[in-house]
């Protein structure tokens, strides 16, 4: 009874000490309040990220890949410009690689382009105007008609001026009406709607609605394709093929373009493992960022801390006297001190956990990034910060134990 009503009265005094001296309390906290503030926020974005990650990864299908000129993520400028000079991926390469590739289950392919799209008065501008062929919808991201219909065997073979819109189109171009059956306009030229997508959210702040697919025959005919690489995807026959897949289509690849064995691939061939390999080096970077940042922080704080309790042990040099000539122990005049360390960075803890749980916050509704709080993350903030108390404090609190009272009693006269 007797440890529980001296923690708790040695936390209150700690807590009367900060009140006492608001400015000195806030500037000892500082340390301490950056560094768990700085741990939470990347903690709770980077948390909420790895969530949205895994739910696209998922939507994007885990037997599924391309095969393209350059790989979507290019991390240096020297490598941006070798990659820039490969050999474009042709129509002829699709038709080549669907007829060979026997461990496939699909293989489709489409071109992409901006462009702007018009219906009676209202214009869209940057959207991307897509040549696909009529199974491309089947690879990759799962789409969900919800009006109308996919793009059909029959619309590619005969180049029908046809084309599907996504969500963000349906919404601001046909806003009160059915979309399928009218005519719209990309470009300059004219295209009967025959299906409208359901909504697939954003990725990153980016609409993955904001489209319109026209059959690949249809894009040939209506824009110049010099210049322009063809983006081929596959769908393997289930996960455990994938690789085997991958394989063959590199084999392939390298034997349509006559590439010497010796030579590096001039295409790319990426699936969802790409981009998760990509997305961990960058969290891990980031991870080892907030890890330096927040141990200068705690560093900081925990001296300061270290300063104050010395300031704190010299003004109640009497105080630890007479608790001494009354029969405190050494042993409890070290923990009472502790305790207070320990109390006042825990307070620091608080606050920056509040903060960084707003700024998180707040950062994810101006940039989309998803933000989410994980109990572990609160956990090692609140551990993380009262220890640093509790090591910085080991010196004050030991010099306040050795004290000799009739020296510590002498100072009160």
């Amino acid at each position: 009874m007797n440890a529980t009503i001296n923690f708790a009265e040695s936390v209150a005094i700690s807590l009367r000490s900060l009140r006492a001296n608001k400015l000195r309390s806030f500037l000892t906290l500082l340390g301490i309040i950056i560094g768990v503030t700085t741990v939470i926020t990347v903690v709770t974005i980077i948390q909420g990220l790895n969530r949205y990650v895994k739910f696209q990864l998922f939507a994007f299908g885990s037997n599924s890949f391309t095969v393209s000129r350059t790989p979507e993520i290019i991390t240096s400028l020297k490598d941006a410009q070798k990659m820039l000079k490969r050999r474009r991926i042709e129509y002829a390469d699709y038709l080549y690689l669907k007829a060979n590739a026997r461990a496939s289950r699909l293989v489709e392919a489409g071109y992409s382009r901006g462009g702007k799209v018009k219906y009676g008065t209202k214009s869209l501008s940057d959207i991307r105007i897509r040549g696909e062929t009529s199974g491309n919808h089947l690879t990759g991201r799962t789409m969900e008609v919800e009006a109308g219909r996919f793009l059909g065997p029959d619309d590619e073979s005969y180049a029908r001026r046809v084309c599907v819109i996504g969500n963000d189109l349906r919404k601001e171009l046909f806003p009160f009406e059915n979309p399928v059956g009218k005519w719209l306009t990309a470009d300059g030229r004219k295209y009967r709607v025959v299906g409208a997508i359901k909504g697939m959210g954003k990725i990153l702040g980016m609409s993955l609605d904001g489209f319109l697919t026209i059959p690949i025959t249809t894009f040939q005919k209506h824009y110049a394709l010099s210049g322009r690489s063809l983006t081929i995807n596959v769908l393997a026959r289930d996960v455990e093929s994938l690789d085997a897949a991958k394989e063959e289509v590199r084999t392939i690849m390298r034997s349509r373009r006559k590439l010497p064995f010796n030579e590096e691939d001039d295409f790319a061939i990426e699936d969802s493992q790409t981009f998760i390999d990509f997305y961990n080096n960058l969290t891990r970077t980031l991870y080892a960022a907030m890890i330096a940042v927040a141990a200068i922080s705690m560093l900081i704080g925990g001296i300061v801390i270290m300063n104050i309790m010395l300031v704190s042990v010299t003004e109640r040099i009497g105080e630890i006297g007479l608790r001494k000539a009354v029969g405190a122990r050494r042993r409890d005049i070290l923990i009472q001190f502790l305790i207070e360390s320990s109390s006042i960075s825990a307070v620091g803890g608080l606050v920056g956990l509040t903060l960084g749980f707003l700024f998180a916050k707040g950062i994810s509704m101006l940039t989309s990034l998803p933000a989410a709080l994980e109990p572990w993350s609160v956990v090692l903030a609140l551990a993380m910060s009262s220890s640093v108390g509790l090591f910085f404090g080991i010196f004050p609190a030991n010099r306040a134990a050795r004290l000799d009272p009739v020296v510590a009693l002498r100072s009160m006269e």
